[in-house]
């Protein structure tokens, strides 16, 4: 099961869309957790609002995630070692209120994390080389806590000039 994820702040109709299009070819079921969806979709299954533990649970459940550049989706994989591909909203669509999804999915694929699509005609090639390659995309467990050598360096810098 592949699960895509909007976000609740706004709708994503365009991944939608998209993923709509794709879904029949994949072969597998795609559940999308999305909100206002106003148009009838063939190939997904919509899912306006999931509580945190039937969220947690698909999310645990799926081969790989699609979401919005939403940073509590892109912990969640790191922490659950999922694959995921990330598409940014457009502020510039009216997707959202700037393009800070923009700058993290760059900053993200920058650092070489995870992929990402900027344009929706490179949307099912991507969904594709993850599903089939997943593990080439995996980064090694995020753990609930910052490393100690994180804190450190921030202690070293807050403490520097005191």
């Amino acid at each position: 099961m592949i699960f895509v994820t909007t976000g609740t702040q706004a709708p994503f109709n365009r991944l939608i869309l998209a993923m709509d299009e794709i879904a029949a070819e994949l072969g597998e079921e795609v559940i999308a957790q999305a909100s206002g969806v106003d148009f009838p979709v063939k190939n997904l299954k919509i899912v306006e609002f999931l509580n945190p533990t039937e969220y947690k649970r698909i999310f645990k459940e799926s081969k790989m995630v699609i979401s919005h550049a939403g940073m509590g989706t892109i912990i969640s994989a790191l922490k659950d070692k999922k694959p995921i591909l990330i598409v940014p909203r457009v502020a510039a669509l009216g997707e959202h209120r700037n393009e800070h999804q923009y700058a993290t999915a760059k900053k993200i694929e920058e650092l070489g994390y995870m992929p990402v699509v900027y344009d929706m005609y490179d949307l099912k090639d991507k969904v594709i080389s993850l599903r089939d390659d997943a593990d080439h995309y995996v980064l090694p467990a995020m753990g609930d806590f910052a490393s100690v050598s994180l804190i450190q360096s921030l202690q070293d810098f807050i403490l520097k000039d005191k």
